[in-house]
Parts: structure tokens; C-alpha cells; sequence
């Protein structure tokens, strides 16, 4: 059976547009093919405002997410693979998903996608399998 992952970003997303609220992603930034700007990740972590206002040409598909943004003033093209997305939340109240994470890096490198609070103010949400 296919990962429900991609389907639950995207469906989250648009419930979270439609709402008027900000989406948000937190990708894991060493999980491989992940393609983001030098110097913006944190701790192996990225959060990536991904409104509509925000993002061009934002693709979501069954295997990555692709959009341009900008950062620093520059526009640049970013990659996410599904699995690399930790959660996907809205900026204003936190309302989301966490997900597991799925096979990428060497065991240990993933950073963990649990429902604990974060750093830095990010939700805690449910995990989702």
C-alpha cells in the first residue's frame, strides 16, 4: 500500500488555506535529496512557510514537494521529498500533524518525529503513521 503521507499534506494544506491560516512545513534537512538553502536549517530541521503568498509554482505529488522562495532577498528552488516532512501545522494555532519518520539518513542522523513539544516554539501535534 502507498505512504498516506503525501495525500495528508496535501489535504492538510488545503484545509489550512481555506482557513485563512499560514501552512507550514518542518522538513528534515539531512534526509537525502532534500535541496533547501545553505545556512537557513537548524539542527538538521527547517521550517518553510509555504502559503500561497509565500511560494511560487508550489508542487505537491506523491513523491516531493517543489516550490521557489526566497530567502535573504534571493529566489531559489527548493525539493523536499515526502518522507523528508516531519509535520505539516498552521502558523496561527498550531493545528496540524507530526509524522513518523520514514527511511532516509543512517539510523541515528533522523532527527525524531514524536509528539513532544519543540524547540523553538514549533506545536506539539499527533504522530501519524
Amino acid at each position: 500500500m502507498n505512504s498516506s503521507r503525501p495525500y495528508l499534506v496535501r489535504a492538510l494544506y488545503e484545509w489550512i488555506v481555506a482557513n485563512d491560516c499560514t501552512p507550514h512545513l518542518l522538513v528534515n534537512t539531512e534526509y537525502s535529496r532534500v535541496q533547501v538553502p545553505a545556512g537557513y536549517a537548524s539542527e538538521g530541521q527547517i521550517v518553510l512557510n509555504v502559503s500561497p503568498n509565500a511560494v511560487r509554482h508550489l508542487d505537491m505529488d506523491n513523491d516531493a514537494i517543489t516550490f521557489e522562495g526566497r530567502f535573504g532577498g534571493s529566489a531559489h528552488s527548493l525539493y523536499i521529498p515526502v518522507p523528508a516532512v516531519m509535520a505539516i501545522y498552521a502558523r496561527e494555532n498550531g493545528q496540524g500533524m507530526v509524522f513518523d519518520n520514514e527511511p532516509g539518513p543512517p539510523e541515528g542522523d533522523a532527527p525524531s518525529a514524536g509528539g513532544e513539544s519543540r524547540p523553538n516554539g514549533r506545536p506539539s501535534l499527533k504522530v501519524v503513521k
